[in-house]
């Protein structure tokens, strides 16, 4: 049985959607490493684009931006993204 909700599905989490969830939780990069329990070496990563959120941090990043009332729009899957 799966668990996800209409809104995370498919959800492509970019350098800046990572940064702007970060912002509007209003954390450090190493105080939200610490609440993913990664390090902060790995936001930073995410928020330069050399790597995306996979598996359970993406997953949690979800479950905190529904939430917290994070907005953001989901891209379907394969669309690229423009920078």
């Amino acid at each position: 049985m799966e668990y996800r909700t209409k809104s995370t599905r498919g959800n492509q989490w970019t350098a800046d959607k990572v940064k702007a969830l970060r912002s509007h939780l209003g954390l450090t990069q190493q105080q939200l490493s610490g609440e993913l329990g990664t390090r902060q070496q790995t936001i930073s990563e995410w928020e330069r684009g050399l790597y995306r959120p996979r598996g359970t941090s993406r997953t949690i990043l979800n479950l905190i931006a529904e939430r917290t009332g994070f907005k953001y729009e989901v891209a379907p899957p394969g669309e690229a993204e423009e920078g």
